[in-house]
């Protein structure tokens, strides 16, 4: 993984279902909610992939264009800036707040009802839409690229939802009409409060066997997620590594990061996975222990050619490209923040403490200007990551602003689990 781990969506997923209110006229002609055109069996779409998260295209209220994190994990649509809402008026019929894992108000959000949002040829009205008021998400700034929102729930039960990693293609089918196709591995799926969840088996270390049940996070760009307080079999092994796991509406969540020996989903088995611990308290699990034992996001469902199937209960896999690429995690101890309106002025968020960037004297808050000699607003975010990632034991140069002094460092890329 190349930046700073996402669940930001978790927090939203762990709340209450907010539904449309009560009609106080007669319902619409068109049905509610996503509809495949009746002329169309199916309908694809195009995805764009960054930190391993799924972002598509929508249209709100058939005339803003929006980018949206398509998240098996959220139960209900979020749009993160309000900005956007009050430039088409959207009213709202009632103000709530989202609280953290402590119960402690977090941020207010306003529901907006009667909401249509537009994927490819689907059709979707009379969706209730949280609004955040105030952006703490900041999808933008760490996947570097304008992500206006988060959806999911409504579309993964109302469609078949075959998603092809390889080709970038997201395929709805409505229920009646799927038929699965080629050499597809089928899996139980149970959905349990609008969450997919499967059984895992897992070896932390060692010779013992684990099996387990785990949520499938589309929403989230880790590889795999243990949490220690589900299951006395579950714990942190050496070595590992005390950093940033990633970030919530109610801040960073940190934790520690090891290598499992053996992760295994019925017959595909992945060997020395990286996998995240967070800690006790850290991030919105609360009252989930008892429910799932973690969490396999975009890390490794990014290596299947996968259809979730919620209606019938079952997940399709096939092997993708990167099926057997190795688990990495940051090799530079560096996470970058983009921002800036192209978003291609880049700070450094956290160094992690005795990783290669502390040992150069990179601190929190320098600007990069320059990378292996190039112009940091040249690259994205992606290319400026993927040079900060790109072979243990490389050498970086790096430029960065440092109040008004500008500072050379060179260091090596360190592989540190």
């Amino acid at each position: 993984m190349k930046k700073l781990v996402v669940f930001f969506l978790l927090i939203i997923s762990a709340g209450k279902s907010f539904g449309q209110e009560p009609a106080k006229a007669p319902p619409p002609a068109r049905p509610l909610g996503f509809v495949i055109p009746a002329d169309l069996e199916k309908v694809s779409i195009p995805f764009e992939v960054y930190n391993n998260l799924i972002v598509i295209d929508v249209l709100l209220n058939r005339s803003l264009p929006l980018k949206f994190v398509f998240d098996t994990g959220v139960r209900t649509t979020v749009l993160a800036e309000k900005s956007l809402a009050d430039l088409l008026n959207l009213t709202y019929s009632r103000k709530i707040t989202i609280p953290g894992a402590g119960g402690e108000k977090v941020v207010d959000a306003f529901v907006a009802n009667n909401v249509s949002l537009s994927i490819g040829r689907i059709q979707g009205t009379g969706h209730a839409m949280l609004v955040l008021e105030e952006d703490l998400l900041q999808l933008k700034n760490y996947l570097g690229v304008n992500v206006h929102g988060i959806l999911g729930y409504e579309l993964f039960n109302r469609f078949v939802v075959e998603i092809n990693y390889n080709k970038r293609i997201i395929t709805f089918y409505r229920p009646k009409d799927f038929r699965p196709k080629g050499r597809f591995k089928e899996i139980p799926l149970q959905v349990v409060d609008t969450k997919p969840y499967i059984q895992g088996r897992f070896v932390i270390c060692g010779d013992k066997e684990i099996t387990g049940k785990f949520m499938l996070d589309t929403g989230a760009s880790h590889s795999l997620l243990m949490d220690k307080d589900s299951s006395p079999d579950i714990f942190v092994p050496e070595p590992n590594i005390r950093s940033i796991l990633g970030r919530g509406l109610s801040g960073n969540i940190h934790g520690q990061l090891a290598r499992i020996d053996r992760f295994a989903i019925d017959g595909f088995v992945f060997e020395e996975v990286i996998c995240s611990f967070p800690d006790s308290g850290s991030y919105e699990v609360a009252g989930l222990h008892n429910i799932r034992n973690g969490t396999l996001g975009g890390g490794i469902l990014s290596r299947f050619h996968l259809i979730m199937d919620y209606r019938n209960g079952k997940l399709y896999l096939r092997k993708g490209v990167g099926y057997k690429k190795p688990f990495e995690f940051d090799l530079s101890g560096l996470i970058i923040r983009a921002k800036g309106v192209y978003l291609n002025e880049y700070v450094i968020d956290f160094v992690r403490e005795n990783s290669s960037a502390d040992k150069a004297g990179l601190q929190i808050g320098d600007e990069i200007l320059e990378i292996n000699n190039i112009p940091a607003y040249k690259l994205n975010l992606e290319q400026l990551l993927e040079k900060l990632n790109s072979k243990n034991n490389k050498t970086v140069k790096l430029t960065v602003l440092r109040g008004n002094k500008t500072i050379r460092v060179q260091f090596r890329l360190f592989r540190l689990i």
